[in-house]
C-alpha cells in the first residue's frame, strides 16, 4: 500500500503544532498552573498585582508561540513550497524540489492529532505536520498507514 500527498505548511499549521507540543509538555502545563494559582490568589486574597501577573503568565506562552510561528513561516524556505510525502511499507519519503529524505517507520517517535492536523514526530522535537485541510479524502488512508506501521502505544490520532 502507498499513499502520496502534498502539503503546504502555513503559519497557522505551525502554531497548531507548537501549541500541541508545548501544552502536552511540562513547561506549558506548569506555566498554566502558575497563572491559575496567581489568579486564584487574587480572587481569595485580593492583590491586583497577582491577577495581572497571572494573566500575563497565562497569555505569554501562546502569544510568543504565535509570533514564532509567523516568523518561521515567513523566514524558512522549506515552508515556501509544498512538501511531497509518500508513505510506503518502508517508511515516509519527504521531497521538495531536488531534496529527498527517507524516514523508516521504526524511527518514528509518535503520531498525534489535533483538530487541524496529524503530526508525525520524527524525534522528540521534530515532526512532519499534515494539515487536515490539505489531506481531504486521504485522511483515512494516512491514519491507516500510520496505525499499521507504528506500535499502538505510539499512535494517538483521533479521526
Amino acid at each position: 500500500m502507498e499513499v502520496e500527498f502534498d502539503v503546504k505548511i502555513k503559519a497557522g499549521d505551525l502554531y497548531d503544532y507548537m501549541l500541541r507540543h508545548t501544552y502536552s509538555g511540562l513547561s506549558g502545563i506548569l506555566g498554566t498552573i502558575v497563572g491559575i494559582l496567581l489568579i486564584a490568589n487574587f480572587v481569595i486574597n485580593g492583590g491586583f498585582i497577582s491577577a495581572i501577573i497571572g494573566v500575563v503568565v497565562i497569555l505569554y506562552l501562546p502569544w510568543t508561540l504565535f509570533l514564532k510561528s509567523q516568523q518561521q513561516a515567513a523566514g524558512n524556505p522549506a515552508f515556501k513550497e509544498p512538501l511531497h510525502f509518500k508513505m510506503t511499507d518502508a517508511g515516509v519519503e519527504i521531497s521538495q524540489g531536488d531534496a529527498v529524505q527517507q524516514q523508516a517507520w521504526s524511527d518514528m517517535v509518535k503520531a498525534v492529532s489535533t483538530q487541524k492536523s496529524i503530526i508525525l514526530y520524527t524525534s522528540k522535537v521534530n515532526a512532519s505536520i499534515f494539515p487536515k485541510r490539505e489531506l481531504g479524502e486521504k485522511i483515512p488512508a494516512i491514519i491507516e498507514m500510520i496505525s499499521t506501521h507504528m506500535p499502538p502505544n505510539k499512535v494517538k490520532i483521533k479521526a
